[in-house]
């Protein structure tokens, strides 16, 4: 999966992960809702499987929830 199809199914990941996230972490998925998915790869950035590019996303929400407290 290149660059651009991560940044076009960027939304989706974060639905994802919001279907299996309690409640009180529900904020911070909408602040990264918010992110811009350029940023979060270079356009070289390549993704072997659709569940490693859900699985990138959801380490960054892990180190979200850590820094939250």
């Amino acid at each position: 999966m290149e660059a651009i199809e991560f940044v076009n199914n960027y939304q989706s990941y974060i639905d994802t992960i919001k279907k299996v996230t309690k409640d009180e972490y529900l904020p911070i998925l909408e602040e990264m809702r918010k992110w811009e998915p350029h940023d979060l790869v270079k356009p070289e950035t390549w993704f072997s499987t659709d569940s490693e590019a859900l699985g990138f996303v959801y380490k960054l929400f892990l180190k979200e929830v850590k820094k939250s407290g």
